[in-house]
């Protein structure tokens, strides 16, 4: 009789595990955040900064992959093809969550279907700075300067499809000029042209450039961003002169499409937690971003908002890069 009692008991219990598995707090094991850049970069940094802080607040560690390539896109096809279980997130850019959707044909990875948008994590500005003999000093005496020498005029970027160069082709287009791209293989090169005065501007981000602007080896001519940069508050922005403009880069949390809405909801609250801490706002201002933290479907109409801008402007500028 005692071993017939005790077989409820024992099938009660089978059946209540998975319920028990299902309610392990999360996360239950460390969390990884694929980055589709090498270390070092902007959105690396930025990555590391929330890993370090999710870290602080979960029982696992939150820990960065490097996964560079491609323009990105060997790493957002690494965070696309990884399982939805909340343990692989993915911190991308502007660049590879909206850009090269709009200007890569055949892209492996499609941002709206194969990635669940979690929360943007900080807007860059970007900068068009000069060395501090350019004859122009502002926007205006630019575009009077670029009419006078039409396409003479070239503007370097850390490579073709970057923020930099989309930045720097929406603002002649709206600007009314033409200026030359000329691509390079990241910042540093750019830079160094730029000061050496082999190259007579620079479309880039405020944080790259912020140090140069600040010792005054180099100048601002304009910012891209919607309001002024708090770390060059004399410097005014595109849409002073040419009314609403706005063209920041921005890094931004996805995980993978078949992550559990209310997991991705769950990590949103934590990202945003961290976000709206004063402390995390001075962090990214001195690294030249500000925190944008919203919610899942801000975040994702806000992808494509961006995407179809990048999209109309690389067909005015004829933007295409090969997959």
């Amino acid at each position: 009789m005692l071993r017939l009692a005790r077989r409820p008991l024992l099938l009660a219990a089978i059946l209540a595990a998975p319920a028990v598995a299902r309610a392990q707090p999360y996360p239950a094991r460390p969390v990884r955040i694929i980055v589709p850049f090498p270390p070092g970069n902007s959105t690396d940094i930025v990555a590391r900064f929330i890993a370090d802080a999710l870290s602080q607040s979960w029982p696992q560690r939150v820990v960065v992959e490097n996964r560079s390539g491609g323009a990105g896109a060997v790493g957002m096809d690494a965070g696309a093809r990884a399982a939805g279980d909340g343990y692989t997130l993915v911190v991308g850019s502007s660049g590879t969550l909206a850009v090269n959707p709009a200007i890569i044909p055949n892209l492996s990875y499609d941002v709206l279907r194969d990635f669940a948008p979690i929360s943007n994590l900080a807007t860059m500005p970007l900068l068009l700075v000069a060395r501090p003999d350019f004859p122009a000093h502002t926007l205006p005496e630019l575009q009077a300067l670029a009419r006078q020498r039409p396409g003479e005029l070239g503007y370097g970027s850390p490579g073709p499809g970057t923020a930099g160069h989309m930045a720097g082709e929406y603002l002649a287009h709206r600007a009314g000029i033409r200026m030359q791209h000329v691509p390079y293989r990241g910042t540093g090169p750019a830079l160094a042209d730029l000061l050496g005065g082999t190259l007579p501007l620079v479309s880039d981000s405020l944080a790259s450039a912020l140090p140069h602007v600040r010792d005054g080896r180099l100048k601002a001519l304009v910012i891209t961003g919607r309001n002024r940069a708090p770390q060059l508050p004399d410097v005014p922005t595109a849409a002073e002169t040419l009314g609403e403009f706005e063209a920041v880069g921005w890094i931004g949390m996805v995980a993978p499409v078949a992550t559990p809405g209310p997991l991705v909801s769950r990590i949103n609250a934590e990202v945003v937690r961290i976000l709206r801490d004063p402390s995390s706002s001075q962090r990214l201002e001195s690294l030249g971003g500000s925190p944008d933290p919203g919610t899942p479907a801000e975040f994702a109409a806000f992808i494509r908002s961006e995407t179809e801008k990048w999209r109309e402007v690389a067909r005015i500028a004829n933007v295409r890069l090969d997959s």
